[in-house]
This record gives C-alpha cells, structure tokens and sequence, in this order.
C-alpha cells in the first residue's frame, strides 16, 4: 500500500446513505481528548443528516492511566466496572465504534462488544513499548478499521483487509480566514497551536526562530498550548503564550502570519494526521511544515506552503513567506482549498458513514 493520502471517492448522496438507518454505539476516551472531539463529536450531526445515529459512551475516569503510580490499580478496576453496562448496551446497537483501546495499551472488554466492530486509529499505537502482539490482537477482533493516515493504514492492512484512510477532518465553518483582517501590516505573527506535549518539537526548531526575530523585529513567536513553553533563547517580549480556549483556538490561529508544524523523522511522528498543519490551511494562514509522513503528502496536494529540514531551511522558509506577503496569501488561499476539497468535516462525513454503513456487510 503506497504511503500517500487516499484521493476522494465520489461522494454518496445523503438519501442514498439515510435509506438504511444505522446505530452505532462509540466508546471514546476522557471529556478532554481531543480525538474524541474531533474524530466522533463533531460529526455527530453530520452522520445523523446521513442516517447514522451515533450515542457516545466516554470513559469517566478516562483511558489513559494517573501519573501516580499508586493510583493505577484503583484507577483500572473503576474503569473496567465503569465500562461494563456500556459493553453489555452495545449489544442494542448495529455497530460498535472502539476509539483505540477502552484502556491505554490493553485488551480488556472490547471482545465482548456487539459485533460488526470498527476500530478507530489517529496514532501509531502499536509503537508503544509491549503494544505490538496486544495491537494485532484487538485489530483482529475488529471488523473494519478507520486510519487516521497511510501510515497507519499500510501497518494495519497487514492485520485486516476492510479499513479506510480517513484524517482527522476540519470543521471549516468555524475554522476559516477572518472575513475582515484588521491585523496590524506591521504586526507579524509566527505561530504554532498544541498539546504541551508537542514542545520538544518547537524547541528543536527554537535557534531557527530566534533568527528569524533577529531580522524581523517587529514578528513574535505565538504559542497557544495549555502551558507556558520554557524555552533556552525566546524572552517574555518576542514569545506571546495564549492559554488556549474553546472560544479563542480560531481566532488565535486566523490572526497568524506564519503557522509551524515542526516534528521528527520518526515512526511515531509518521503517524501523525497534521491536524495542526490543517487547521492553519484551513484558516488560510500558510505553513512551514517539517516535510515527513502525512505532512508531506498534505503539501503535494495543494502547496499550501514551504518544507524545512533542518534550522538554515527552516530560518529561510518563514524569512521567505514574511518577505513575500502576496505570495504568502496565494499559498493560504490554496491550503483552504486543500482542506475544504479533502480534510472537511463535509468531505469526510459521506465516506465514514459509508464505511460504517458497509461493516454491517462483514458480519454473517
């Protein structure tokens, strides 16, 4: 399997897909995961104009075990007992949506839930130390499987045959280029949004930017996280930290010159879905990107921006598209394109309403 970005099927059309309607029962992680929010809530009422009603059952006391290590034991029986009315409910539905494992890095109930079972990847998973013969198991166990990217999926069609390459998609009716830019001309903005888990890869990148600042003394670093960045260089006054917010995460996107998705050259970062890197298209801000994994193929799509590789490319890919502030529109112009035509919550709520549609085909 080619390790590229699935084109577009022709689309089905919504009475086509509301003819048989669907009932699926989805098993997602804590109220805080994002993959939760943005690979099953925001297409519930997509799926439902589509004739798939989805009911989510979240993890109360989340999938991913407490730091202390005291608390872990306490912590995986209150999630089993939790889980186990939801397991024995899904039997009531016509498909069971398994978000990776109801516990992280374990196989635990998910053999006794209703079947055809679809499973759904945004990660390289079975890179986790020990995850490799439980992964396989639980794929097994699956009927279909969602793949965040060709990465992912190039792995599992080793383990099973039915699955779809689907990325996590934009909401583009919120996530969009500001109507009217009242931005500052002189004001430039070179931003990156995430988990504070992603620091390490903007710290790899952090003597790039401090050159970058050295020649444009009017540009800061914009980081929108859910903690501040410690960084060896960037100052209080070039580095602008936003805790990010519901009600500020587009706004404090669309508002940048410059959005950066710098990250290694590893099987784990080639798991990623670039849905940072999407969501700066999507708000028509053009990108600097390191250029591996699904990073790459989003930028063949559409050049909706620049690729670096090391701190000299990165330093003259943002210095270009800061020097070139027409040139920097036309490639934002085009990633919105990119994502609206591929990565939207539009463009990809047919196809996953099919794929689930057609697992129920699976089960004798």
């Amino acid at each position: 399997m080619a390790n590229q970005v699935t084109p577009m099927p022709t689309r089905l059309g919504t009475r086509e897909l509301a003819s048989t309607p669907l009932r699926v029962a989805a098993f997602t992680g804590g109220e805080t995961v994002s993959s939760r929010r943005f690979r099953v809530q925001q297409y519930l009422p997509y799926l439902r104009k589509l004739g798939v009603e989805v009911n989510e059952y979240i993890a109360y006391f989340g999938s991913w075990p407490p730091p202390q290590k005291l608390a872990r034991s306490f912590w995986l029986a209150a999630t089993l007992l939790d889980r186990i009315p939801s397991v024995a409910q899904s039997h009531d539905y016509d498909v069971t949506l398994l978000q990776r494992e109801m516990v992280s890095t374990l196989v635990t109930l998910e053999r006794w839930t209703h079947r055809p079972r679809v499973l759904d990847l945004d990660d390289a998973v079975w890179l986790n130390r020990g995850a490799e013969k439980r992964f396989a198991r639980l794929v097994g166990m699956c009927d279909g499987v969602i793949c965040g990217n060709s990465f992912i999926a190039e792995y599992v069609h080793k383990l099973q045959n039915n699955l779809i390459v689907l990325a996590t998609p934009v909401d583009t009716d919120r996530f969009r280029p500001r109507a009217n830019d009242t931005r500052s001309p002189r004001k430039l903005i070179i931003g990156w949004a995430g988990l504070s888990s992603g620091f390490k890869y903007l710290r790899a990148i952090e003597d790039a930017l401090v050159n970058v600042l050295d020649r444009y003394k009017d540009a800061v670093v914009r980081v929108v996280s859910d903690r501040k960045p410690g960084f060896r260089q960037l100052d209080g006054v070039r580095l602008e930290y936003i805790p990010w917010s519901p009600e500020n995460e587009v706004t404090t996107i669309q508002e940048m010159s410059v959005g950066l998705m710098p990250i290694d050259d590893s099987l784990w970062s080639r798991g990623k879905c670039s849905y940072k890197m999407l969501l700066y298209m999507a708000c028509g801000v053009p990108v600097v990107v390191s250029p591996f994994g699904m990073n790459r193929e989003v930028l063949a799509l559409g050049q909706p921006g620049l690729g670096a590789t090391n701190d000299r490319s990165w330093s003259e890919c943002v210095s270009w598209l800061l020097d070139n502030p027409e040139k920097a529109r036309q490639m934002g112009v085009a990633g919105r394109r990119t994502v609206e035509e591929h990565f939207s919550l539009r463009a990809s709520a047919p196809r996953l309403a099919a794929f689930l549609k057609g697992a129920c085909h699976c089960v004798a």
